[in-house]
């Protein structure tokens, strides 16, 4: 049985058209085509958001887009703006470049067109090693989907962390 736990965004027990799901390529999380793509096809999205690693085969999310669902995360952060009042109107800013690099997002309140205060919200998830794509196309094989490729992977992916970690904790910095 595939790893693969999220494909596109679809648990993978969803009664949906899996071929039609891998033809259209869309996050759901993105509202576009997923950006997850493979390095020697870029015009096939991957699509994996979720997969399940280790001796308890526990659920990890590696896309970190996957935190967008329903705008959850950003929601989360209001707390974290200690000026926001009400009536002040909140703004998300995607990708805003700093010395050194980019903020994935920052929150931002204003009042009358002013910033009153702001956070940066980074999204980062635990990141593979090797390969997911033999487990994707076991998972679609599995599905009743057509795949060119051979299932049979001489490694199997793995997971940048440290194997033995039992707990998992997300950062939010401000």
């Amino acid at each position: 049985m595939s790893k693969i736990v999220e494909l596109f965004g679809h648990y993978k027990n969803a009664q949906v058209d899996w071929q039609e799901v891998v033809t259209q390529q869309q996050c759901p999380f993105l509202s576009k085509k997923c950006i997850k793509v493979r390095k020697s096809q870029p015009e096939i999205s991957i699509g994996t958001c979720t997969v399940q690693y280790g001796k308890n085969e526990q659920q990890v999310i590696i896309c970190p887009h996957r935190f967008r669902e329903r705008k959850q995360v950003f929601i989360d952060c209001i707390h974290l703006l200690t000026q926001h009042e009400p009536g002040n109107e909140l703004h998300l800013i995607s990708e805003v470049a700093i010395p050194g690099g980019s903020v994935d997002y920052f929150l931002v309140s204003s009042l009358k067109r002013r910033v009153r205060d702001f956070v940066g919200i980074e999204l980062q998830t635990l990141d593979t090693t090797g390969t997911v794509w033999p487990e994707r196309q076991k998972f679609l094989s599995e599905h009743n989907v057509e795949v060119s490729d051979n299932l049979v992977s001489p490694k199997a992916f793995g997971m940048n962390w440290i194997p033995d970690r039992e707990n998992y904790s997300c950062a939010v910095t401000s």
